[in-house]
């Protein structure tokens, strides 16, 4: 099932921005995922003279397409201008990545502009995500490609599982289903999308481990219906001991990621009408220097 929720935009602004300068250490994962997503572009005929790497976030993902299509002209882009002032300093002096901040919702790009999005681990951050899959489609070229990765269900289930032992509230995002991730990019003028999936377990030798990463990378909990506030000691150390229960032979706590990979290519022919008459307002642009 779709999930419920939208995501408090100018709080996940302000929790990535805070984060630019821990990012890099702490985004293990991230990096990984990144690394695994643009080696899948060995496997793809295509030989892009626009490319976007869009959440672009410090531009490590930037910098690997920077140096893979060394003829094309390379976009970040990012809601969080802390971050992208990180990315623009990738690649040479010879070649830098061109940069600007924007919503993902409402992208300063001609129609048709980039041969080749690639976006890695940022689409779980786009609520409700049909609407943000039309205005990637609307910027991709006809016969051009999508490539992304993002975030499953099972992501962060034993946080989850254990936050429902201290209270009721939703402290972990929800995470679409890549069957549904599939679905809007059909249903947003997408072709021949394919997924797949692998889990990925990350572990720590206490809880506070996991809390610190998290926070470092900026993914905070973002739910515009999330309860505000900080939770108390008490409230910590009831998560912790409910989180016990999923300590492994080895003496560590695991945290799962389902990383869900897509790609799918936009059809040389207009969107549909109906999903252009949703685009939202340009609310955000700002080029960076």
């Amino acid at each position: 099932m779709p999930v419920d929720f939208t995501i408090d935009v100018c709080g996940a602004r302000r929790a990535f921005d805070a984060a630019a300068g821990s990012y890099d250490e702490a985004a293990v994962l991230q990096r990984e995922v990144g690394e695994r997503l643009v080696g899948r572009l060995d496997y793809i005929r295509i030989a892009p003279q626009r490319v976007l790497d869009l959440g672009a976030g410090t531009g490590h993902l930037t910098a690997l397409l920077l140096d893979r299509y060394r003829k094309a002209e390379v976009w970040a882009a990012d809601f969080a201008p802390a971050m992208l002032q990180r990315a623009q300093k990738r690649g040479s002096w010879r070649r830098r990545p061109k940069v600007v901040c924007a919503d993902a919702g409402a992208l300063p790009f001609a129609d048709g502009y980039f041969d080749l999005v690639v976006s890695n681990l940022m689409l779980q951050w786009c609520m409700p995500q049909a609407r943000y899959l039309a205005e990637i489609r609307r910027v991709v070229a006809g016969n051009g490609l999508l490539m992304f990765s993002t975030f499953g269900p099972d992501t962060l289930k034993e946080l989850r599982a254990a936050w429902a032992e201290v209270d009721s509230a939703r402290h972990v995002h929800e995470f679409m289903d890549m069957h549904d991730v599939g679905d809007a990019l059909l249903a947003t003028g997408f072709s021949g999308p394919v997924m797949d999936m692998e889990m990925v377990t990350l572990t720590y030798g206490e809880l506070l481990g996991l809390m610190r990463d998290l926070k470092a990378i900026g993914a905070v909990n973002a739910d515009a219906g999330r309860q505000r506030g900080l939770f108390g000691r008490q409230a910590y150390r009831r998560l912790c001991h409910a989180y016990e229960r999923f300590r492994d032979a080895a003496g560590l706590l695991p945290a799962t990621y389902e990383v869900v990979y897509g790609h799918a290519w936009v059809p040389d022919v207009p969107p549909p009408s109906s999903v252009k008459e949703n685009f939202p307002p340009n609310v955000m642009v700002n080029a960076l220097g």
